[in-house]
């Protein structure tokens, strides 16, 4: 799904990161840290080339609202994904839990 040349635009770290296997490593850590029986899909808006997908969930009691930005290539793979939070107190949790996460490698 992901192009060899992804970008990811995370709400916590200020560059880019570039290539396909740094996107899929931050993408899977996001999906562990944000994806629990709480998210959901709130709203969708889809174009020919791109979609924006706000969705909710809550961690660790914090309820966390955010937004997804996907742009895909014209072989329908995923050139490049960002993602914005907010609260702040939601910012400083995934920074915290995904930080942790991507230091262990998982």
């Amino acid at each position: 799904m992901l192009a060899e040349d992804a970008v990811f635009h995370s709400p916590v770290v200020h560059t880019p990161q570039r290539g396909k296997k740094l996107v899929a490593m931050y993408l899977g850590a996001a999906l562990q840290v944000l994806f629990n029986p709480s998210f959901r899909y709130v709203r969708e808006i889809v174009g020919e080339t791109d979609a924006m997908l706000e969705f909710e969930t809550e961690v660790d009691g914090v309820l966390i609202n955010g937004v997804d930005i996907i742009k895909w290539n014209s072989d329908g793979q995923i050139s490049e994904f960002k993602v914005m939070l907010r609260p702040l107190k939601a910012i400083n949790l995934i920074h915290q839990k995904m930080g942790a996460m991507l230091q262990a490698g998982q």
